[in-house]
């Protein structure tokens, strides 16, 4: 569970932690909704109706997004403790996309939210988007759901627009990242808009990139937690040569180092959650994103090293995990994208403030 941390004094550190009810709400309902079976058909269809619809029934998707505009209200902290969970339950919605980030867009730009999902476009580079007075046009790659969106948000310029998926102009390409999940072309030839605003300040796409990064990692974090879980259990049950394999000393170094490996990314995302919660993150979620898909990756390898053959079977859970993991690295930067991000960062602060910004983190750039 994500928290967020708050000084109380000189000495004293309290942990604030997302709300216990809504946490144990989406707990027993994506233990009944998330079933193997259940994600290996969302894997074919790019979707799963018999998730959402319990789901939007709570209002988790919206969770961190102001009710002045439509959301669920909540803190940053709540919101993170969904995608954690999400992740752990690898959901196969976009929550990440209909909350944290087109919720955040959508009430930025004054856009009513829906009661339906919605998306964004990440901006990759490989984008190419124009207006052209109340229409856009271009090409934009690896929109999450975008076929399943009640609208696709992006950051064009200074400006944030909506489009309808099923509006003319609108072309799009099914494509599927390595977990299943859609991941769409999306064409654009003068499609109008439904909506436009000039985005505020804060508000741009190196924003909206550091805020996908923070929601990546909240699912890669809740993911690695289940995985390292998965593994401990299953070297406590299988035997081999009389005894359990989690008594040979190279299958326990792996146990030791992917469950530490997984709980440093939860540090850090806690770290991380708790900085935002002071201002300007950038460090904070660079350090973050690159945790989480270096981390990622030794969990990975590490469970599937235990859990052997199984491990790579599609009757067994692990690699509904292990292959989400690895694509979510990817997303809203890559891991090295984001570690080159970090050397820029420390390159560019000089020697005075190096000794600061690695202990105090984004605050000390702000004094």
């Amino acid at each position: 569970m994500s928290g967020q941390g708050n000084f109380d004094g000189a000495d004293e550190y309290t942990v604030e932690v997302a709300d216990p009810l809504l946490m144990e709400t989406l707990h027993r309902l994506f233990t009944q909704t998330c079933s193997h079976e259940v994600i290996q058909a969302a894997e074919t269809a790019g979707w799963a109706d018999t998730i959402w619809e319990p789901l939007a029934g709570t209002g988790a998707p919206w969770v961190g997004v102001d009710e002045a505009v439509g959301g669920s209200g909540g803190s940053l902290v709540d919101a993170v403790g969904v995608l954690k969970l999400a992740g752990r339950y690898t959901v196969p919605l976009p929550v990440a996309e209909t909350g944290l980030l087109g919720g955040w867009l959508a009430g930025a730009a004054g856009l009513a939210l829906p009661e339906g999902p919605l998306t964004v476009v990440p901006g990759r580079p490989q984008d190419r988007l124009t207006l052209d007075g109340d229409t856009l046009s271009g090409v934009a790659q690896r929109v999450p759901w975008a076929a399943k969106a009640t609208y696709i948000l992006a950051i064009v310029g200074d400006e944030i627009i909506a489009v309808q998926p099923g509006a003319d102009g609108v072309d799009i390409e099914t494509v599927r990242n390595l977990a299943g999940e859609p991941r769409e072309t999306v064409r654009f030839e003068r499609a109008p808009l439904a909506h436009r605003a000039t985005a505020p300040a804060g508000v741009d796409a190196a924003a909206l990139r550091r805020r996908g990064a923070l929601c990546r990692s909240a699912q890669i974090a809740g993911a690695c937690e289940r995985i390292a879980e998965l593994t401990v259990e299953y070297a406590g049950q299988r035997s081999q040569f009389g005894q359990k394999i989690n008594r040979f000393q190279a299958v326990a170094a792996h146990l030791v180092r992917l469950s530490s490996e997984a709980t440093l990314i939860g540090m850090a995302l806690d770290a991380t959650t708790y900085a935002i919660g002071q201002g300007d993150a950038a460090f904070e979620i660079a350090s973050l994103k690159s945790i989480a898909g270096d981390s990622g990756s030794d969990v990975i390898a590490r469970a599937h090293q235990v859990h052997g053959a199984i491990g790579m079977t599609r009757e067994f859970v692990l690699h509904h995990l292990s292959r989400r993991v690895m694509s979510w690295r990817e997303e809203f930067g890559s891991t090295s994208w984001w570690r080159e991000e970090l050397g820029r960062m420390v390159g560019g602060v000089g020697a005075d403030a190096l000794w600061p910004l690695i202990s105090e983190g984004s605050a000390s750039l702000q004094r």
